[in-house]
């Protein structure tokens, strides 16, 4: 419908009228999309945190927490485990609600076609962000982009409003028995995700119920009289009548999608057209885009028109099915139209949705429509009313002159400047600039072990630093006082490579660098494998005679903030195949870098943002994961627990770990990191609270060396071990537990705590093990 004079976003011309009982709230978008998760009353979430949709699984868990929903929230080690998680939850017969955006969203997506492909519906949030490299955490379109061949039905939430309504279509829609299909809500990170406005939720929980009705019974596994196969093998000639199937399922989709459209109109007021058109009548000159900028560009169509110029505003709401009719229609008297896209399809001069709107105006033989496209808003680059402007000169330029000088370009990017190079960073660090034998390594004939020598502390301090000062981190951080031992006690040349975490995001915010040595960054899930490459290229390379011999490098991952959740796989791989590197991992207990959610090395009953505590809940429901013990069972070389809170433990066992990784192969260690700001302590607390967990046995110290464990420290033997009532007394995260209600849950804490303690007592003594 177009629109002669400037109004609201249509969907909130009636906002508040429709048959339901209804209350106006204030939220973002990944607020209303929880809202409308607890509404909905879904059976099951799988979730894995990544900014910045996480809060929509942190704000069902507070909800859940004090008893507003029932919905079970199940953290995956990943995102590709949480879909897979939500897949077979969904076949399992329930409703079933994700969230995830960029590059969460692209290592789920091999599983996407595949719920596509079996047909079962389920809804999946995307707060739309940059995909990595480099990384950006900022709203675009790159990830939407991939979804768009995987077979789900995608709805676009311009605003806060509609991320909530549409939640609700996504349910009648993926449901319909003609349609049978798994359904995206996005809408912009940041923009949208975080921006708080006006939202009317419903107030009548029966009507809402009606209004979703009974989820469908279909085929599934849990039905154990009617046994089914699902997912068989399927080859030619029966796979291209599945693809047949699914393409009339996304058909069906496209007569679905306006009949629940109107009856959600009908029950809540808000009407949503397939595409929305603004100030279309009789327009010279059109702008498409996706989502939020839609919203700005019909501000300057409106000063615009009021200058007397006709322009006007296309926005689909819904991407899959792809509304090529509908385009075609309101384009079809319209001269110039620019497509905005807020992502690339390199190489094919234009984004998809330029590109898509191209072929569906190649069909209608009539159309003489000239199609200018343009990338904007690349890694969250802001939208003005200005760049609106700017994009509408150019379609009015085309609709005048009768050509497009320049059918594809960007547009907001910055020129360079000729023989200006990156600005020059502090001196490099090298083995020449490292003074000698701070740790003195050497095998002891009798036992094998081996023996270090560490130099004074004092004396270390002539170590110049590899990571500069004038990073980012919170005050009171353990990665960089854990970091700083690390390199004190690491001789010769270094290479590092940080998965994504805090410790990668405040050393590297271009153009700027704190690290002084060669450094590197992959994502989570691939840090281990990308150094096992570069490690073996460095010895083949040598081999080959292309890199001088005898300068053996030390190959470092540095994992954190529970990159050894979404990373183990890499990481094991990497040992098992025995690699020359190490990987070190401060422990922090969550992933902190997206705002402190659950880890599964989190303790059992600890608060984080997706474990909440409240009158129904007391944080994490079960015990931390015990890494050390899972390389150890690798029967690597060298395996180690230490704390920044022993220097010198700490550095002779890294002394250690670099003996080992240059002479024999892969090693891992975990040291326990302070972290004030989501342990919620005071940022002078370290030593107390890292203290308290080592005492109490919680975080023991111990190495494996070559399969024989022993305690570096031992409480009991110094009449120092303490309960871990006291230590969990430390820490604002975990004062809860000692409310008599939570008793329960330090019994089961200090049990566990024993029980794994008196195995390493046990192996420690034992000349096996």
């Amino acid at each position: 419908m177009s629109h002669p004079l400037p109004v609201a976003p249509s969907h909130l011309l009636t906002a508040g009228a429709g048959a339901l009982r209804q209350r106006l709230e204030f939220r973002s978008g990944n607020e209303a999309a929880a809202a409308a998760a607890r509404d909905v009353g879904y059976h099951l979430m799988g979730y894995f945190p990544i900014t910045p949709s996480t809060e929509v699984a942190e704000n069902l868990a507070k909800m859940r927490a004090e008893g507003q929903h029932r919905i079970a929230m199940v953290a995956g080690d990943g995102e590709h485990g949480a879909a897979g998680i939500c897949y077979g939850a969904a076949l399992g017969g329930g409703r079933v609600l994700n969230a995830t955006s960029s590059q969460g969203l692209l290592y789920s997506l091999e599983q996407l076609p595949v719920q596509a492909g079996t047909r079962v519906p389920m809804v999946l949030n995307i707060a739309a962000r940059t995909v990595s490299g480099p990384l950006d955490i900022r709203g675009d379109h790159s990830d939407l982009y991939y979804a768009l061949n995987t077979g789900w039905v995608i709805l676009l939430a311009r605003d806060p409003q509609a991320v909530y309504d549409l939640n609700f279509a996504a349910v009648r829609i993926g449901e319909h028995p003609d349609v049978r299909l798994p359904v995206i809500v996005a809408y912009d990170g940041f923009f949208t995700s975080h921006q708080k406005r006006r939202v009317h939720v419903f107030d009548d929980a029966d009507g809402v119920r009606r209004f979703l009705g009974e989820r469908p019974r279909l085929p599934t596994p849990l039905d154990i009289e009617h046994p089914s196969t699902f997912g068989p093998y399927m080859n030619d000639p029966d796979l291209i009548n599945n693809k047949v199937q699914l393409w009339r399922a996304m058909q069906a989709a496209a007569r679905v999608i306006p009949e629940v459209f109107a009856e959600f109109a009908a029950l809540s007021g808000r009407r949503y057209a397939v595409l929305d058109e603004y100030r279309m009548d009789e327009a010279e000159a059109a702008m498409v885009l996706l989502n939020s900028a839609a919203e700005t560009a019909k501000e300057s169509a409106d000063r615009r028109r009021e200058a007397g110029e006709r322009v006007g505003v296309l926005s689909p709401n819904v991407l899959r099915p792809f509304p090529a009719q509908a385009l075609r229609e309101a384009l079809r008297t319209v001269p110039a139209v620019v497509v905005g896209d807020r992502a690339d399809s390199y190489g094919a001069d234009g984004g998809n949705l330029s590109l898509e709107l191209r072929a569906a105006l190649q069909s209608d033989p009539d159309n003489r429509t000239r199609v200018v496209s343009r990338v904007y808003g690349v890694g969250g680059k802001d939208f003005a009313t200005g760049d609106a402007d700017a994009l509408f000169a150019l379609a009015l330029e085309a609709a005048r002159s009768g050509r497009v000088e320049a059918a594809f370009g960007y547009h907001g990017a910055t020129p360079g400047q000729p023989g200006r190079g990156p600005r020059p960073g502090l001196p490099p660090v090298t083995a020449r600039s490292v003074p000698p034998d701070m740790a003195q390594v050497r095998r002891d004939a009798a036992t094998g072990r081996l023996e270090v020598e560490l130099q004074p502390l004092w004396k270390m301090t002539q170590v110049p630093n590899r990571i500069a000062p004038g990073h980012g981190a919170c005050p009171g951080c353990g990665a960089f006082p854990t970091l700083h031992q690390v390199y004190n006690a690491l001789a010769g040349d270094i290479v590092v490579l940080f998965q994504t975490g805090c410790a990668m995001v405040v050393t590297t915010g271009y153009p700027a660098t704190a690290h002084r040595i060669n450094y590197v960054h992959n994502l989570f899930q691939n840090g281990a494998a990308t150094l096992s490459g570069l490690v073996e290229m460095y010895h083949e390379r040598v081999r080959r005679g292309e890199l001088p011999a005898g300068n053996d490098p030390t190959f470092v991952m540095v994992s954190g903030d529970g990159g050894m959740d979404i990373g183990l796989g890499a990481a094991v791989g990497a040992a098992n195949r025995n690699h020359r590197m190490m990987v070190l991992e401060y422990d922090n207990q969550g992933y902190m870098n997206t705002g402190a959610q659950l880890s599964y090395s989190t303790p059992l009953g600890h608060r984080t943002t997706t474990s909440e505590v409240g009158a129904q809940l007391a944080g994490k429901r079960y015990h931390h994961k015990d890494t050390a013990q899972l390389f150890a069972a690798c029967h690597l070389p060298y395996v180690f627990t230490a704390s920044e809170g022993y220097p010198e433990d700490l550095m002779r066992k890294v002394a250690k770990a670099q003996w080992y990784a240059r002479h024999e192969g892969f090693v891992y260690g975990k040291i326990l990191s302070f972290c004030p700001l989501n342990w919620r302590t005071s940022d002078d607390a370290a030593s107390t609270v890292l203290q308290a967990a080592i005492d109490s046995c919680f975080f023991p110290l111990y190495e494996v060396e070559h399969g024989h464990t022993q305690l570096t420290y031992d409480p009991e033997a110094t009449g120092r071990r303490r309960p871990v009532a006291e230590w969990l007394a430390l820490m604002g995260k975990s004062k809860h537990l000692l409310e008599p209600r939570n008793a329960h849950v330090v019994e089961a804490v200090q049990a566990e705590t024993d029980r794994r303690w008196a195995r390493l007592r046990a192996m420690h003594d034992h000349p096996l093990l």
